[in-house]
């Protein structure tokens, strides 16, 4: 079991040596707030936001806003709601209307 361990380490190591540095972008805590329901979660993202929010452990987290989480979805929560983002149905009844 001892040698097991011993090369997983190494191979880790050896992978951590071939992988090209500097190209991947910085993967960093970010909280998420869904707009129509008002619920935020914090996760794990290469998305940022210069916005930032304080979170309930003190930290400063960049946030970024979301128009549906599962917290709103209606396949999540069951219930029907109708989300019209920037006017959308009405620049398309005006565009294409009667």
């Amino acid at each position: 079991m001892i040698y097991f361990i011993k090369f997983v380490a190494e191979k880790n190591n050896l992978i951590n040596n071939i992988m090209r540095k500097n190209i991947h972008p910085k993967y960093q805590e970010v909280i998420f707030w869904d707009t129509s329901s008002d619920f935020k979660f914090l996760t794990r993202s290469t998305l940022t936001s210069k916005d930032t929010i304080k979170w309930e452990d003190g930290n400063q987290y960049p946030f970024i806003k979301v128009e549906i989480s599962s917290a709103s979805h209606p396949f999540y929560t069951g219930k029907k709601i109708f989300v019209d983002t920037a006017g959308r149905v009405e620049k398309f009844q005006k565009k294409y209307g009667k």
